[in-house]
């Protein structure tokens, strides 16, 4: 399936595959759209930020639509979904985060290797504001496929090779230096 989304790279709508693939995934896709950013990235790096916000704005109103999954199609799809994914023990995880920290629950969910739809569709189920759901997206989902897009920007397709040996603990040093961030901002002001 990797190589297959990986196939739309060179195609002439692969921004719009890109878009797609971003929002499904962000609802019940298995096939992160990093794939194929990265496959664009390496063919044209001068579009790296381009492609970067394709898959931010697909991604985000996938939540969305994961959101309304689990809002109003819980027990009809978003259980088959997460149990297919054998999710549901990070989803019961994910209800502890909502209740305390939801906005930053979902900020980091961009990074952790549990599947994004888990967070869109708890969001739903458990009722945390669309609003916080959009805005924390925009931040973690943006911040994780800029990440990518400045990565094959300013190296070019020679970085891949790191991305791929190094991409969970490339995606876990971003996010403790944006949480890092984030609270020296607080303690700051």
């Amino acid at each position: 399936m990797k190589e297959w989304v990986e196939s739309y790279a060179e195609k002439p709508y692969a921004e719009w595959a890109l878009f797609a693939i971003a929002f499904v995934e962000s609802s019940f896709f298995p096939i992160p759209p990093d794939v194929l950013l990265i496959a664009m990235a390496v063919i044209t790096p001068s579009k790296a930020f381009r492609y970067a916000l394709f898959c931010t704005v697909g991604s985000v109103l996938g939540g969305v639509f994961g959101y309304f999954i689990g809002m109003v199609f819980y027990e009809t799809l978003g259980i088959p979904i997460l149990t297919f994914y054998g999710a549901m023990g990070h989803y019961e995880t994910v209800q502890g985060l909502y209740h305390e920290h939801a906005f930053w629950a979902i900020v980091a969910a961009g990074f952790t290797p549990v599947p994004y739809k888990v967070f869109t569709i708890a969001a739903g189920a458990f009722e945390v504001s669309v609003w916080t759901l959009v805005i924390a997206s925009i931040i973690g989902r943006g911040a994780r496929f800029f990440l990518v897009a400045s990565l094959f920007y300013f190296f070019g397709a020679t970085i891949k090779k790191f991305i791929d040996k190094y991409f969970e603990i490339l995606t876990v040093v971003f996010l403790v230096l944006l949480i890092g961030g984030f609270v020296l901002i607080r303690l700051v002001l």
